[in-house]
């Protein structure tokens, strides 16, 4: 199976590593632009003006790529530990790797459609995208713990039900704060509402 194969491990770091230099590249163009404030933009508006748009754009499709490959591999090395162990419902592992996909398909919308551009698209994609991340994450969490302490170990287990309860935290403000506000552009002067 491709989740047995020796290397297979790299597609997850290269996951992050491509990730974050997405991030960090738009922002730097965007910054040195002139098109964001240095100080803790919305990631959205680093990737919203021409030149960093493109470079955004095409660096988050390929992230939502890799994010799609890694999942899968994670799908079938669940798969194969259950032959042997029956951790889990297979419906469940199922269930997971398609809420995991619909987070990349928001992140390919979210990269697709810039925050100026299409609004409406963009924010849907960007709760399709954290929202299922934030499910998926638990889901993930939920059937570590079930194949303690053969497949993991509880460290590992209490480390990724962390990074769950924080997502989940952090998704409850993120709806509430962007409910509140209509964003149509970027540049705020004093004086407006």
């Amino acid at each position: 199976m491709l989740c047995c194969m020796p290397g297979v491990a790299f597609v997850p770091a290269l996951l992050v590593i491509w990730s974050s230099a997405a991030f960090i590249i738009s922002y730097v163009i965007a910054v040195l632009a002139g098109h964001v404030e240095p100080l803790v933009p919305y990631i959205s508006d680093t990737g919203t003006k021409p030149p960093e748009s493109g470079i955004f754009g095409f660096m988050i499709n390929i992230s939502a790529l890799l994010g799609v490959i890694t999942m899968y591999i994670r799908y079938l090395l669940i798969e194969k530990q259950n032959e042997s162990s029956h951790f889990v419902r297979s419906s469940c592992n199922v269930l997971s790797l398609c809420i995991g996909f619909l987070g990349c398909i928001g992140m390919g919308i979210v990269a697709t459609f810039q925050e100026l551009s299409v609004p409406s698209v963009h924010d849907i994609g960007a709760l399709v995208a954290f929202g299922s991340g934030v499910v998926y994450i638990t889901l993930q969490s939920v059937m570590s713990y079930k194949s303690c302490p053969r497949w993991n170990t509880y460290f590992v287990c209490h480390i990724r039900m962390a990074i769950s309860v924080i997502s989940c935290i952090a998704f409850i403000p993120m709806i509430v704060f962007a409910s509140r506000i209509s964003m149509t552009k970027i540049d705020w002067t004093p004086g407006e509402k």
